[in-house]
């Protein structure tokens, strides 16, 4: 029997109609990618004037004191306008106040790596072994909960006070637990039919985590990642606060010891800015990431 040999305009055309597939699903994924990467940019704008509008609106209606409440414009003054008569310019206001921004980010980003390299890794162990999450889940739920200041104390008997090490630790405990949970999720709901087919030929749990539950959880990866931001922030500063004395959490209570009302408000200002603005970093990376892998549609969690 002879096979028949397919024409070269066959084999052309259906060359040009893969490649058309791969530019419709190449089109399809960047507008996928514009359209999250635009939202957030929209959500972002949105957050950022609702927090303007509220504050401005406590401030005015708080019935606060002018000499103790400062609205958006009068830490915009500050940090940008040296008034004649002011012992002290904008320009020193900022090189005072940018280095704890700077140090608070440090600690932050410290608790957030670790944070999320932790919950990834127990994650993980808990899917592969029941043992394992039998035995390590009840400590990360009675750890979780006792209040963080309850165990500061310990934290930093261990640590050190004003070290490094107790700033990793605080933090990390602040992000652990919520990124876990997340992370737990999504690798919970792989695809059964896909892990018995992993198993049917010849692959172990490992394989099975590997290629189906991790790809399958990337959405509530990156939720963790986005949720953490913000808890990365608060244990550095929790952090700054009982332990090492620096950066924004440092100087808050000294800025409110000595009445310097100005310096309070703007460094409160200036790390829930960089807070939103990290947010929003991570959600774009996230929309960036899943558009490229085909799951544009499960970045709508948000």
């Amino acid at each position: 029997m002879t096979v028949p040999t397919p024409s070269p305009d066959r084999v052309q055309s259906a060359g040009k109609t893969a490649d058309q597939v791969d530019a419709s699903l190449h089109r399809e994924r960047t507008k996928d990618l514009l359209r999250g990467l635009g939202r957030v940019a929209v959500y972002t704008l949105i957050t950022l004037v609702i927090v303007l509008v509220a504050w401005q609106a406590i401030v005015s209606y708080a019935g606060i004191s002018p000499y103790v409440a400062k609205g958006p414009g009068d830490v915009w003054r500050f940090m940008t306008v040296t008034e004649p008569d002011a012992r002290t310019t904008a320009a020193e206001h900022r090189a005072e106040l940018f280095p704890l921004l700077n140090q608070t980010m440090r600690d932050a980003a410290l608790g957030f790596v670790v944070g999320i390299l932790v919950a990834a890794g127990l994650s993980m162990a808990f899917t592969l072994s029941k043992t394992v999450e039998s035995g390590v889940m009840p400590l990360a739920l009675l750890l979780r909960s006792v209040p963080l200041v309850a165990i500061a104390p310990v934290i930093m008997l261990i640590t050190g006070r004003g070290t490094t090490a107790s700033v990793a630790v605080i933090a990390t405990i602040v992000v652990l637990f919520p990124a876990l949970a997340s992370m737990m999720f999504g690798l919970s709901r792989a695809s059964r039919q896909s892990l018995d087919l992993v198993h049917v030929y010849g692959g172990g749990n490992l394989t099975a985590l590997k290629k189906v539950a991790i790809p399958g959880a990337l959405p509530s990866f990156f939720a963790a990642a986005r949720v953490s931001v913000p808890g990365a922030v608060t244990g550095a500063l929790l952090a700054e606060w009982l332990s090492t004395g620096k950066g924004i959490g440092g100087s808050i209570q000294k800025y409110n010891a000595g009445a310097q009302f100005d310096k309070l408000w703007a460094a409160v200002a200036l790390i829930t800015i960089a807070t939103l603005l990290l947010y929003n970093i991570v959600a774009a990376i996230e929309t960036s990431v899943l558009s490229r892998m085909g799951m544009g549609e499960a970045n709508t969690l948000r």
